[in-house]
């Protein structure tokens, strides 16, 4: 059974009665009017001193050869120089009227520096997360609460909260149990996240292991981590998971729907992990594409080029597409260099000159050594085709097809072999 939440125990006439008399009481007085003239003025010598010690502090942080990270944490802290020196006018302000013994209560100046410090403090502590957003919602979400303590309505709050929702059956979902699974649940895959980033970077340390063999480990920790966080975060919320029983089937299929892409470039992650097919460092070609596998992530693998492009292919096009792996079993690759000389030449000599020539680049192996085919007459020339190994793709192809085809031509030219070219003659007829 589902019972709401109703405001008709709420007196909105006697609300407004005392919110009225509490303003008369606390807002329209001549101490509080002292106390906000001192902030106001507080915030606006902050703000002027801030804008123009910031740029020069900044000049002298680039000037320091202390790490990176060191460096934008204490920049992120110059954001903190207008409630810094706010603060220390306020209190200045404030120890000022105790010393001249005006008869002034600076009740809401103090609450002000509360509030200000408790920002500084946790804007200090928050430093060591190193996600921005993160950083931000930790900050926010802490210093609301800090907020509310300090004003000395957290319980009523809270209680209030509590009040706002809704029973089923013996379960009650209220706005209080949602918040805290929220705040949960991204505190926990925060840490999930962290703990998943540091186990990627203690098993790139570990050389027992492929690598093949650590992003497969790192994939299945990351999703285990996340996984756990979700459940743990929901259930301490207060939430039964039970509840979710009914509306399993029909999320599911929605899931399994909205997702399919997703998932499937999940599970063909892991499968080309698990069988070793394609692993980070391998050097690939792929409709086109030559690169290296620079990192395999959940969705998709980075395919870095020559000319330092990244292409970010999905998991599952690797599975379902034809794929050349020039690191999968055996490094060694055999090139092929066509080329035509003139008839006049001596195949013999050609085919000779044309293995020296193929021996001299240095990343050429000895073994297979480098031959040589006569494979056609053409219309023009002798047509050959060169064959040498070698076993460092990863260093390129083009350079060392250049070097043998300039070797070819160093050899032919110092022995007079001509390399023909298309000619065309015109015989003008007279009339």
């Amino acid at each position: 059974m589902v019972q709401t939440f109703s405001l008709e125990n709420i007196n909105i006439t006697a609300l407004q009665t005392k919110s009225v008399e509490w303003v008369g009481a606390n807002i329209l007085t001549l101490d509080f009017g002292v106390q906000m003239a001192i902030i106001t003025l507080s915030f606006i010598a902050a703000f002027f001193i801030r804008k123009y010690s910031k740029p020069r502090l900044n000049d002298l942080l680039n000037k320091l050869t202390i790490p990176y990270r060191l460096i934008e944490a204490m920049r992120n802290m110059l954001r903190l120089l207008l409630p810094a020196i706010s603060l220390i006018f306020i209190f200045l302000g404030t120890k000022i009227i105790d010393f001249g013994m005006l008869d002034i209560s600076v009740t809401f100046s103090e609450v002000v520096m509360k509030l200000l410090f408790a920002w500084i403090i946790i804007r200090m502590l928050v430093q060591l997360i190193e996600n921005r957003f993160a950083r931000n919602i930790f900050a926010l979400t802490i210093w609301g609460l800090a907020a509310l303590s300090i004003f000395g309505v957290l319980d009523e709050t809270m209680s209030t909260l509590d009040a706002i929702g809704f029973n089923i059956g013996e379960f009650r979902l209220s706005a209080l149990s949602v918040t805290k699974g929220v705040l949960g649940i991204f505190i926990l895959m925060y840490g999930a996240l962290f703990l998943a980033n540091l186990a990627d970077k203690k098993l790139a340390g570990v050389r027992s292991l492929n690598p093949s063999s650590r992003v497969l480990i790192a994939k299945i920790t990351r999703v285990f981590l996340f996984i756990s966080a979700l459940l743990i975060g929901v259930t301490s919320a207060g939430i039964d998971l039970s509840l979710f029983a009914v509306f399993s089937g029909a999320v599911g299929l929605g899931i399994g729907f909205g997702l399919q892409k997703v998932i499937s470039n999940l599970f063909s992650g892991m499968l080309l992990l698990m069988d070793q097919s394609i692993k980070p460092g391998d050097i690939i070609e792929m409709e086109g594409t030559f690169g290296w596998v620079n990192h395999m992530g959940a969705r998709y693998t980075e395919l870095v080029t020559r000319d330092n492009k990244s292409y970010l292919v999905p998991n599952e096009e690797f599975i379902t597409q034809q794929v050349v792996n020039w690191s999968h079993g055996n490094t060694l690759v055999r090139i092929e260099t066509s080329f035509g000389v003139h008839y006049n030449s001596d195949p013999h000599k050609v085919k000779a000159l044309a293995v020296e020539a193929a021996k001299k680049p240095d990343r050429v192996v000895d073994s297979p050594v480098p031959v040589c085919h006569l494979v056609e007459f053409g219309d023009s020339s002798l047509n050959f085709v060169l064959r040498y190994w070698i076993k460092d793709a990863e260093k390129g192809i083009t350079n060392t097809k250049g070097d043998v085809m300039l070797a070819l031509w160093d050899a032919f030219k110092e022995h007079g072999i001509e390399i023909p070219y298309p000619h065309r003659e015109v015989f003008v007829h007279k009339s």
